[in-house]
């Protein structure tokens, strides 16, 4: 891999008299810790624990006096946490062969150039192809000269004010990191301010409120811990755990041990990028109102079932085109569900008649049980049972209604794709509920939020005309048109540039999930999920995966988000039958795409 040349330095962790200070205060024993932890890492299978992580901590800049509080508290949360931690600051541990025996590797408070061009290469190519990555705190503080790695971590550090105290503000409390905190968090550390915020390519699970203390430098919006996929893989980060005292904190260890299952694949969690939802509860029930027996408590921002069979529903407006996500979680062998497009009504029965229900089962017939459509059609249970977290974590759906089509994923997945047919019902307008089921069925919610949509997409199985939105994609370079190759409506078909022709295979429909779609149900995707230059570019059922999330930016470029790298004309061709694939970006005309 090629090396880019290093960009002027930011303001890093801290002064040369601290880094002096520091360093006299490392023991000999600790030094010879690290000397002994220099041998890479044996490839030896895991035994009795579910899975192995190597844990890093190499600094070529700022070494922080917490590492080793850190390596011991990550030694002892894999301890009862079913997992073993092989723990190393030699680079040399990153190497194909050796990375394979972990599910996920942590970057702890390294700083600097830590890997060379081979190293790096090995590192891309175990998350990518499906491995964990772990950052903690001044791991944003660490190759500023490989792209990748900035793509990584979701932002690199810029600078901090002095350690004092400050309101993190929990913005997901699903997340296994983060599921155990109340709304907000009280805590000391040292407060870092990024080049970038990361809101745009990754899900914000914290962000510090920067009235709570001085010298936050992001305007405001402050993330501070967040997630994303990393094409096959996951990557968790977060700015915590500057100071000793963090790992001897339980809260921050549970947070450490949550991001780390996360980035396992032990704990599922819908890390895509969240901007635009409006809370309809996220704490106070204005709006809402209980039809039938039973009812929900209230407490700490989370309601509960009781009794039933009732419904609680939000009945201040209707919703047509939207995005519903919410958080749930079972207690044993439980059930509820989300009812979706039915009339105002006080009888819960008469909505689950009129409207459909998105079941939440952990047991039952397969089209009634979680991510069903209640009785009408199963999930895809190999997609959900890939996705879901067991009874007694949280999970997330989000409900994805486009016209009378509705989607249902799970963790971040598509479990279920239904079409309604039934004249007597209709997903273009109703109200949101939520099941308490009865006696015995415990079920939580927590943070119920709705985006809605501006228009309506047929489902796959529709004729294949345009969607509502359908527009050319045209080449600034070329002058020509975004094409499916031979007008194929099969998996793979490559896309090309071709003269413009108004024809269907010409129609691009950019949805809320950033995805492009054409015909209705075929999606704009990077091939194998790839993130290299020339990555071929095909067209492929949609699936809600990272390979099949654009962005549409402001210059004409347009972004493949699993990649980071923008939508190529080859060569910068400007023939029929070019064919399109992904490159690094560089402002050429090859890249520009105007609407039309």
């Amino acid at each position: 891999m090629l090396r880019h040349p290093t960009p002027a330095a930011p303001a890093r962790d801290a002064g040369a008299g601290r880094k002096a200070s520091v360093l006299r205060r490392l023991s000999v024993t600790a030094a010879a810790a690290l000397v002994a932890t220099a041998a890479a890492i044996p490839a030896v299978p895991a035994q009795a624990a579910a899975f192995k992580v190597l844990v890093f901590s190499k600094t070529a800049g700022f070494r922080h006096d917490s590492i080793p509080a850190g390596v011991q508290a990550i030694r002892d949360l894999g301890a009862t946490g079913d997992f073993t931690v092989d723990a190393t600051e030699d680079s040399a541990a990153f190497n194909s062969a050796n990375l394979a025996q972990y599910k996920a590797v942590v970057f702890l408070s390294t700083t600097g150039d830590v890997l060379n061009a081979t190293q790096q290469t090995a590192l891309q190519s175990y998350v990518d192809g499906g491995g964990g990555y772990v950052g903690v705190h001044s791991a944003a503080d660490t190759e500023y000269d490989w792209p990748y790695y900035g793509q990584l971590v979701g932002a690199w550090f810029n600078n901090h004010p002095a350690i004092q105290r400050a309101t993190v503000r929990n913005e997901d409390r699903a997340h296994a990191a983060t599921a155990h905190l109340g709304a907000t968090w009280s805590r000391t550390d040292e407060w870092y301010n990024y080049r970038t915020n990361p809101r745009s390519t990754a899900k914000v699970l914290q962000n510090l409120d920067e009235g709570s203390y001085s010298g936050g430098g992001m305007g405001g919006d402050h993330p501070i811990t967040w997630c994303h996929a990393q094409s096959s893989g996951r990557a968790f980060y977060t700015g915590l755990g500057h100071t000793q005292e963090s790992y001897a904190d339980p809260a921050f260890r549970t947070l450490l041990v949550g991001g780390i299952r996360y980035a396992a694949g032990a704990a599922k969690a819908d890390c895509r990028p969240e901007t635009g939802y409006t809370a309809l509860y996220n704490g106070s029930t204005a709006g809402w109102s209980q039809a039938g027996p039973g009812s929900f408590t209230n407490t700490d921002a989370t309601l509960t079932s009781q009794g039933g069979m009732g419904m609680l529903w939000y009945g201040t407006k209707e919703f047509g085109s939207y995005s519903l996500k919410l958080d749930w979680r079972l207690t044993g062998d439980s059930n509820s569900g989300v009812i979706v497009g039915f009339p105002a009504t006080s009888d819960p029965n008469a909505a689950l008649d009129t409207g459909y229900e998105v079941q939440i089962d952990a047991t039952d017939t397969p089209d009634k049980t979680t991510g069903a459509i209640y009785g009408v059609k199963a999930a895809d249970t190999a997609a959900r049972d890939a996705a879901l977290n067991p009874p007694g974590q949280w999970n997330t759906y989000e409900l994805l209604v486009e016209g009378e089509r509705l989607q249902v994923f799970l963790n971040g997945t598509k479990i279920n794709d239904f079409t309604n047919t039934d004249p007597v019902r209709s997903l273009q307008q109703g109200y949101i509920g939520i099941q308490n089921h009865g006696s015995g069925d415990v079920v939580s919610f927590r943070n119920i939020r709705i985006k809605e949509l501006g228009g309506a997409s047929p489902s796959p199985s529709a004729t294949p005309t345009p969607p509502g939105g359908a527009t050319a994609l045209k080449g600034v370079g070329s002058g020509r048109c975004l094409d499916v190759s031979g007008a194929s409506q099969s998996n793979g078909a490559q896309v090309q540039i071709w003269d413009c022709n108004g024809q269907n295979n010409q129609k691009w429909t950019p949805t809320s999930a950033g995805e492009l779609r054409v015909y209705g149900g075929k999606c704009l995707d990077v091939t194998g999920a790839g993130t290299a230059d020339g990555t071929a570019v095909t067209i492929w059922d949609c699936n809600g995966q990272n390979n099949q999330k654009w962005r549409l930016n402001a210059d004409g470029s347009v972004t493949a988000v699993g990649a980071n790298k923008c939508l190529n004309v080859s060569g910068s061709g400007t023939a029929n039958g070019t064919r399109v694939n992904i490159w690094t970006c560089n402002g050429q005309n090859s890249q520009k795409w105007t609407r039309s």
